[in-house]
């Protein structure tokens, strides 16, 4: 059986939260991350391989917290640079990481056979791996994504993105929009597009959250679509190269089909300083009802 990757994106500079790394801030009881707590489901479901993609000055923090791994999985830092451009391009005014499609972009070297993809800052719940992991096992060239209900992913401090899905009867998806500002307003759920259209969304409809089985295939279009994005952009300082975006092209130009592998887990993530004590509490309750031990690596 091949063996498959774990890609953990965990360079963003988390705007929204204030007052510290939020992908690196302890939930758990002995300081654990979020990702600790991802990287030990996947483990659980067979992957013994992670890539952390990170900012330089994080590195040295994350090599020593990941110290206590089981040594039978390995851990790789590959670091996402501003810098890290095509030959041809130059931008000194950049400061902030260029974004999702660019950080897997960054991995490239590090991966042979497929891979799975999740934001650092959010929790997926245990399913959801073994789905992924035993659909990129098939040896198919079709992606998958993780399919979570809208009305299960917001948050209660403020309006979060999404990548509002549109699935056919098969579970395939045929279309994704970023949104942005998603928050629930009574009994309805509104967001704004990117040109600050405020719309009505389906709080029962699926949305992405960067949960994504990929094959090697993505990483030509990546690079293509990343030269495009890089030629077209005006905003250089604040413009961001998106992963869903790319998959759109994808799907819209018959290149590849994406699977939705639905989910009942729930997700709880850290877009806010206030989400914390949520998350937290939630760590809490599945150490608990023996989800997860007290000490995290220790029973492996």
């Amino acid at each position: 059986m091949q063996e498959n990757t774990l890609v953990i994106m965990a360079a963003g500079l988390g705007s929204r939260y204030k007052g510290g790394i939020k992908q690196m801030d302890g939930v758990g009881p002995n300081g654990e991350w979020i990702m600790d707590y991802s990287i030990y489901d996947a483990y659980q479901a067979g992957i013994r391989k992670v890539i952390l993609i990170i900012r330089s000055e994080l590195k040295e923090l994350m090599k020593e917290h990941f110290s206590n791994l089981p040594m039978d999985l390995e851990i790789v830092y590959v670091l996402q640079e501003v810098t890290d451009l095509p030959s041809e391009f130059s931008f000194p005014e950049r400061k902030k990481p260029w974004g999702t499609g660019h950080a897997i972009l960054c991995c490239q070297e590090e991966i042979k056979g497929p891979f799975i993809v999740i934001n650092a800052d959010d929790y997926y719940g245990k399913t959801i791996f073994y789905h992924m992991n035993a659909f990129l096992n098939q040896q198919t060239e079709d992606f998958c994504m993780g399919g979570y209900f809208l009305k299960n992913t917001l948050s209660e401090n403020g309006g979060v993105n999404r990548g509002i899905c549109t699935v056919d009867s098969n579970l395939h998806l045929i279309d994704i929009d970023e949104i942005y500002q998603i928050e629930k307003l009574g009994d309805r759920i509104e967001g704004k597009r990117l040109d600050d259209t405020i719309i009505d969304l389906d709080m029962n409809g699926y949305c992405s959250l960067n949960c994504w089985g990929f094959t090697p295939n993505i990483f030509a279009k990546l690079q293509a679509e990343f030269i495009s994005f890089l030629n077209q952009t005006e905003n250089i300082e604040k413009a961001e190269f998106l992963l869903p975006n790319v998959v759109k092209h994808m799907i819209k130009d018959n290149e590849v089909k994406m699977q939705v592998l639905p989910t009942n887990d729930e997700w709880f993530g850290m877009t806010y300083q206030e989400d914390k004590e949520k998350v937290k509490m939630k760590i809490q309750d599945y150490i608990k009802e023996g989800k997860y031990p007290e000490q995290l690596w220790k029973k492996i």
